[in-house]
Order: structure tokens, then sequence, then C-alpha cells
């Protein structure tokens, strides 16, 4: 197993780290030397959450220096409590000293990676992090966290380099690492394959729409499917969007980054099912060829679509591609996407909103959610709601009021879910506004550990 960065799994120097609640705090400064204790009281030390201490050499033979470490934590079974350890620890190689049950040691491994984290594709971060020594890492846990650095990478990379063919590009290299199929239909096809609205949504860019479709598993196994929003930028299309608003518009593709990595996480721990990934992928640009307010739009479902704003793409493109997972009949389809701001509103930037058609689907995932701390939250699928896509000369507009926005966006996309289908749509944010321990700012992966865990309950092995 290759270990990622911010690990070890050899060192002759590591040094010993004690992980400590407030409730175990007395009883270990108890256990140590009197001018150890005066040190840990000196520095107002007391095991609370998000807090650490060095504690110094104090033997005659020991040479100047630093002895050991201890962090404070607060829920042992939450990653986030041990991220602040990397970067808040010099440099060097530390080893858990504090017994711990198995599902925390792997919450720490988890915390500990995700605390190292740190985007350097274009410039190195001013310092590594400390490494945790590993002689007993958890295979999942390394998946998991190779997941959540997927999406972060994906979401933090510029569209220069992150258009559909490069989202295409490592889609292929998943599905060759993990012996999938892969079709990607591309410009023209899509309309000749009936995939019009993910066209039209695309045709102004220089970079071709495309519809990436990957299968694995065996055909026999229970099926589920994911959809992921792939639009790598949105100008807001001529429904232009503001600077403020269009600046961060690279993580428009946060949808369709969970999707990738939650299959590629499915097909690493090789869950017994069969998966089919979909992601529109696209650019909203601004040219002769843009889709324009006012048009009516055929999508592969054959309801006719009225462009009530060029900015509400997302849930255009998407309709397309779960028309075609509804086809296939899949136990389940799951979709994720950055689909409105008002989601963001309502619930703020840690919180996915979660709609669902069948309420065992979402109970399932809201509960995988409490148990990995990785938390999102139900809205209702009001249908009186419907109003406010009404549309005087096609069957629906793909938006029409500020009312409700996420709600609105969700009715949309159930208008192209099958009646029969079990579904659940994840308005997800995927971004990181703020610099917080294990936390950095930009791309973040939300409630997939979740979906993960969700997944693996309902298709045990």
């Amino acid at each position: 197993m290759t270990l990622p960065n911010g690990f070890t799994d050899t060192s002759v120097s590591a040094l010993p780290l004690h992980v400590l609640e407030r409730d175990g705090f007395a009883a270990w400064r108890e256990a140590l030397a009197p001018a150890l204790q005066a040190w840990v009281d000196a520095q107002q030390f007391s095991a609370a959450p998000g807090a650490l201490i060095l504690l110094p050499g104090v033997h005659p033979d020991e040479k100047p220096g630093i002895a050991a470490a201890a962090i404070g934590i607060g829920d042992p079974l939450d990653p986030y409590s041990y991220a602040h350890a990397p970067h808040g620890l010099p440099p060097g190689d530390w080893e858990l000293a504090t017994s711990l049950e198995a599902e925390a040691r792997n919450a720490l491994q988890l915390g500990w990676g995700l605390g190292s984290y740190r985007f350097n594709r274009y410039k190195q971060p001013p310092r590594q992090p400390a490494r945790l020594l590993l002689r007993d890492a958890d295979a999942e846990t390394i998946d998991l966290l190779a997941a959540c650095v997927r999406v972060r990478d994906l979401v933090n990379t510029p569209t220069e380099h992150m258009g559909p063919e490069q989202l295409e590009a490592v889609a292929r290299q998943i599905a060759e690492q993990q012996g999938a199929q892969i079709e990607v239909i591309a410009g023209d096809e899509l309309l000749a394959r009936n995939f019009p609205a993910i066209n039209a949504v695309g045709r102004a860019s220089h970079r071709a729409p495309r519809l990436i479709a990957l299968q694995w598993g065996a055909s026999g196994l229970p099926h589920v499917a994911l959809v992921g929003k792939g639009v790598c930028f949105d100008t807001g299309g001529l429904d232009i969007k503001p600077a403020d608003g269009m600046r961060n518009m690279k993580k428009d593709m946060g949808g369709a980054a969970h999707a990738l990595a939650l299959a590629e996480l499915v097909m690493a721990r090789k869950l017994p099912l069969r998966l089919t990934l979909l992601i529109p992928a696209v650019e909203n640009a601004i040219g002769p060829d843009a889709f324009r307010p006012g048009e009516v739009i055929a999508t592969r479902q054959g309801l006719s679509v009225e462009i009530d704003n060029t900015d509400a793409e997302g849930r255009v493109v998407l309709c397309d591609a779960l028309t075609y997972a509804g086809e296939q009949t899949p136990d389940i389809v799951l979709d994720f996407a950055t689909l409105t701001g008002a989601a963001r509103i309502a619930l703020g930037p840690d919180l996915p909103a979660l709609f669902a058609n069948d309420d065992a689907l979402a109970n399932d995932w809201i509960t995988a959610g409490e148990r990995t701390r990785d938390p999102l939250w139900r809205m209702p699928l009001w249908r009186p709601y419907l109003r406010y896509l009404n549309s005087g000369i096609a069957d629906l507009a793909n938006a029409g009021s500020r009312m409700a926005g996420a709600v609105t966006a969700a009715l949309y996309l159930e208008r192209f879910v099958p009646t029969q289908q079990k579904w659940a749509h994840l308005d997800v944010y995927a971004w990181n506004d703020s610099d917080r321990p294990g936390r950095p700012p930009g791309g973040e992966a939300m409630a997939l550990r979740a979906a993960f865990e969700m997944l693996k309950g309902r298709y045990p092995a």
C-alpha cells in the first residue's frame, strides 16, 4: 500500500504523540514528572479540542529539544478532531502513544490525511506536514482519504487544466485502473444520440460538450447510478454572472468530482454492485452560439424547456443525464451538483442539502452521515412549488422565481426521474471559504464518505 502525504511506515526517530480528551487530561497530567506538570500548567494546556502542546526533554541524559507532544480532541470518531496536528506539530515523524479503539484510530488516520492536504500543482506549500507513523494503516480509510483528495484536486484545478476533455481524461484513467468500460458522446454526436439539452448548454464553448458514461460490475448485481454535474466553468451564459459570482466557478464541476470520486471508491473497495457513472461535462460559455433566454430547448425525455435564465444551466445538463440513468432502471440514482446558491443561504457552506423521493434512501444517507461525522440535511420536495417553473410556451421553465430556489431546482430534476425510480439529489457547495484545520480554502468533499457508508449498508458483501 502506498501511503499518502503526511504518513510514513518506517521511522527510527518518531516522537510520541498523546491524544487526549478533556476527561482524560487529569490522569495524563498526574502521570507526568513534576517539571512537566509545571510546564503543562504554564502553557495552560487542558486538552481542549484543537489544542496542542510540545513537551521538552527533562532527563539529564536527554539532549535539549522536543521529547513528545499532546493534542486535545473533541469527538474521537470525528476525523476533523485530529486535523490540527499535521501543521500544528513541527515537521518530523510522530507515533501514536495513546491507546485508541479501532474506529478512533481510523478517524485519526483520515483526519491526519485531511489535515496534511495542500493543493500543490502550481505552488509548493511553505512547509511539509508532520508525518504520522502508521504500522497498521487501514486500507479502507486510505481509500476514503484518496477519494476526498480526488475531489479537492479536481475542484481546485483551474478550468484551463480541468475542462470537459480533461475531466474525460481523468475518467478514462480511472476506468483503465479499475477495469471499467467507458463511452464518451461529444459534440454534435450528442444531438444524434438524443442528448439535446447537454449540447445546448455547452455548444458555445470551443471545448465540445460531452457525456461521460462509465460502467462497472457484473450484470447480476444490484445496479446503482451516479450522476454528477460537470459544468467545468460557468460564466452564467448570456445572463452573465457579476465578477465576484464568477470568480470561483471552476468549482461548478464539484458535483462531477464527487460522483467520479465515489465511483472510484466503490470500484477500489469492490462493493458488490453494478455501477453506472454519468457526467455531463460542459463549459457554459458566452459566444455567438450560446443558448439564449427565452429559447425553448428539447430534452432527452421529450419535455420542452423554456430557458428563463441561462445561469440555471446545471439542471439543464443534468436532466438529460438523469433521463438516461432512469432508462437503465437502476435500484437507486444518486446525483451530486453544485446547483444553487439558495441551498447555501438556507444551510450554509458546510451542510449539503439532500432531496429524495424515497424516505428509506434519504434516511439511510442521513444516518450514514451521522455515523461517519459527514453530515447532510434533508430538504423538502414541496411539489406545490412546481408552479414557479410554469411556462406559457413550453412544458416547464428552467427557473422563474427567487422563492425556494434549491427546492424548485430539485423539483425540476425530479421531472426527469421515472415515477417509481428511487432517487436522491445532493446540492453541495464543494468548497471551503475559510481556512480551518483539515479544511484548507478551496475544493472540499462533502457527504461523500456518508454516501459510501450508505452504499456499504444497502449492498453488503
